[in-house]
């Protein structure tokens, strides 16, 4: 047990937006070392700031491994991320050493559907191409098949994970005038029945629709999932989106793909390596629309990520309840 009136040792590993940090100086239950900067901690720093915590407020760019667990020390009993995702964080390690997880789930879930269906629009219409044509004056006498796109009226999207964030992707996208949503998973989906969704294998979804979105975790049988083969099924007019994770998708195969027209378009919010180097390949194609992993980044999303990641860390040190505990 934690002496009476001896603060624990938290780290936080970046700025986060002020609701957090206000919930942990209020608990008065903490003491804590912020690495005061918007960019990523340094590894060396990472190494350095952890070493006697109790507590560890992390982001998904934080590799939380070995090395970093050892750093920390037996005082290390939660380990908060602010994020959805968790393939940053060494789990079979921290479950060995009984450390608790926290996450943020559920609450970005619309601003990551709005922004994958912003994504599937901007890649589908090809608007960046306009507003680069507006301003290197490509804007001029036009014939009738200049910039066109695809739309969405009539087609058939199939999301590859029918989860919380794929359901909402696919109710957004259902008013476009969608014919057929086709989804792939684990298991039939009893909310997809309201929006008429198919519940097909995975080749019969990537040989038959027009946009496919992928919605699914990173697991060992997801990784590297979006490959040669997968892209050689889909229809040379269809368009590929991704704003789960990277590395569900080789993107040396993808590449292949956009540049040789074996699939018309794709849309990506997620990358390997994040932040994608600036000589990439897939940067130099048309067809290929890369975000900066900015699913969830609205200003209210961030804010409730921020309290609800420091509510999980407060429970975890003081051993009760965290509103969103990762069961692994």
């Amino acid at each position: 047990m934690q002496a009476a009136g001896k603060l624990m040792k938290v780290f936080v590993t970046r700025r986060i937006p002020q609701e957090g940090m206000e919930i942990l100086s209020a608990a008065g239950v903490c003491e804590v070392n912020l690495w005061d900067s918007d960019e990523p901690v340094q590894r060396a720093e990472l190494l350095k700031g952890v070493q006697g915590a109790h507590g560890l407020l992390c982001l998904l760019s934080d590799k939380i491994d070995v090395e970093v667990l050892d750093a920390a020390g037996p005082n290390l009993k939660v380990i908060s991320t602010l994020s959805v995702g968790f393939d940053h964080l060494g789990l079979d390690e921290i479950k060995k050493r009984g450390i608790r997880v926290g996450y943020t789930p559920d609450v970005l879930t619309d601003a990551t559907a709005e922004l994958t269906v912003a994504l599937l629009l901007a890649t589908a219409r090809r608007l960046p191409e306009g507003v680069e044509e507006v301003k290197n004056g490509g804007w001029s006498s036009r014939n009738p098949f200049w910039m066109c796109g695809y739309g969405l009226s009539g087609s058939t999207v199939g999301v590859i994970g029918l989860g919380r964030i794929g359901m909402a992707i696919a109710r957004r996208l259902m008013p476009f005038g969608v014919k057929r949503l086709l989804y792939s998973g684990r298991t039939a989906k009893a909310d997809a029945a309201e929006l008429n969704g198919e519940f097909v294998p995975l080749d019969t979804l990537v040989s038959e629709s027009d946009f496919i979105v992928v919605s699914c975790s990173l697991t060992p049988e997801t990784r590297g999932m979006c490959d040669k083969a997968f892209f050689s099924k889909m229809k040379n007019t269809a368009v590929f989106v991704n704003p789960s994770r990277g590395a569900v998708v080789n993107q040396e195969d993808l590449y292949e793909a956009l540049k040789s027209r074996q699939i018309a378009a794709a849309g990506l919010d997620v990358t390997t390596p994040e932040p994608l180097p600036t000589n990439h390949p897939l940067l130099t194609l048309k067809n290929c629309v890369v975000l900066p992993h900015i699913g969830s980044a609205t200003y209210s999303t961030r804010r409730i990520m921020a309290a609800l990641s420091a509510q999980n860390l407060l429970g975890g040190l003081q051993g009760t309840d965290m509103p969103s505990e990762l069961t692994f």
